[in-house]
């Protein structure tokens, strides 16, 4: 099943996506005598027993007992979860660790291999597809990250492991957009990322629950994987290719650091962080390292006002963004103090 969060007449609805349909999720269970709630964020809430009645909805939509539909491409999609209670972003992905940290002349940290990490995002300015406004400081090392993100579907606290796979209400595609001049010059005061990371994340195009995604998965001691290829695409040329069963740490695992000593709640998110080869900061630093062995210079590239970025994640869809520059015209970057 894929649910969708929409606008329709200027009002957050939660619907089901199906046959490039959407149906929106309240009126369609009352047409067959079931109650459910009109947005997200309260059908989260529901946990297990709204999840229950939405499947049933959604059998009957496939059978053909629930006509009145909305096409797809006439309504604004949001973010599948437009009012998220938390977000979180991993670093699960040995590849892209080890590789960014080569590129910067340093060794593979062995405290990656000991625990899985997260940082704190700004649950607040997420964003499903569509534009993007950035402002000018954003659009310096503007750069995109190809993620795979799991939604929080009942309440908990000290979930092991072995038990965290049955807490995900689904999975989507994550685009954990950065401003990398804003995050370097940050970070040079060790302190996690701020400034450089909390103006954007953009998630879409729906939320898949993992029964439709049987067919990937891949069990371990540690929590399910899944076999899912994700791409991305910079204005239509593909850059970036690797898989979500690529993480060191499954999201199980995650679960489990997260929900150390404090609660989740429905509607919390967690990203699994980048895939090797998932953002520019990575190529860009693996071009130079190629081109300076050849005795030649890479210039970086970023995404620019304008530029569309296509991330793709099987059986996730496909979600896109445009980044526009907003009209603000000024920056916060670093000034001497006098």
């Amino acid at each position: 099943m894929k649910l969708i969060s929409y606008l329709y007449k200027k009002e957050e609805r939660v619907g089901i996506f199906y046959n490039e349909k959407i149906f929106d999720l309240q009126k369609a269970a009352s047409s067959i005598n079931l109650k459910l709630p009109s947005t997200m964020k309260k059908f989260l809430e529901g946990e297990n027993g709204s999840m229950k009645l939405a499947k049933k909805t959604f059998e009957a939509i496939k059978k053909g007992k629930i006509k009145f539909s909305l096409k797809y491409k006439s309504v604004n999609l949001l973010s599948p979860v437009p009012h998220p209670t938390s977000l979180r972003d991993g670093y699960a992905f040995r590849q892209h660790v080890f590789t960014a940290r080569r590129n910067r002349g340093v060794e593979m940290i062995t405290e990656f291999d000991q625990y899985p990490v997260f940082y704190f995002g700004n649950h607040n300015a997420v964003f499903g597809p569509g534009n993007v406004k950035v402002e000018d400081d954003h659009l310096k090392g503007c750069d995109f990250e190809l993620e795979c993100a799991i939604v929080i579907g009942k309440k908990g606290k000290n979930i092991p492991s072995s038990k965290a796979d049955e807490y995900i209400a689904g999975y989507m595609i994550m685009n954990d957009l950065s401003a990398r001049v804003l995050q370097m010059e940050e970070m040079k005061l060790n302190l996690g990322p701020a400034k450089g990371k909390d103006f954007a994340t953009t998630l879409g195009p729906w939320l898949v629950t993992p029964d439709e995604l049987e067919q990937f998965k891949v069990e371990t001691k540690f929590g399910n994987k899944y076999n899912l290829q994700m791409t991305a695409k910079h204005n239509g040329k593909q850059i970036s290719s690797g898989n979500v069963n690529q993480m060191d740490w499954t999201f199980a695992e995650i679960i489990e650091r997260a929900g150390y000593g404090v609660t989740l709640f429905p509607g919390d998110i967690i990203g699994s962080g980048t895939v090797g080869t998932g953002c520019y900061l990575e190529l860009n630093g693996t071009w130079a390292i190629e081109a300076k062995e050849k005795g030649k210079e890479h210039k970086p590239i970023w995404l620019n006002d304008g530029d569309e970025i296509e991330l793709e994640i099987t059986g996730l869809g496909v979600l896109k963004n445009r980044i526009k520059k907003s009209k603000t015209n000024r920056s916060i970057l670093a000034k001497k103090k006098i």
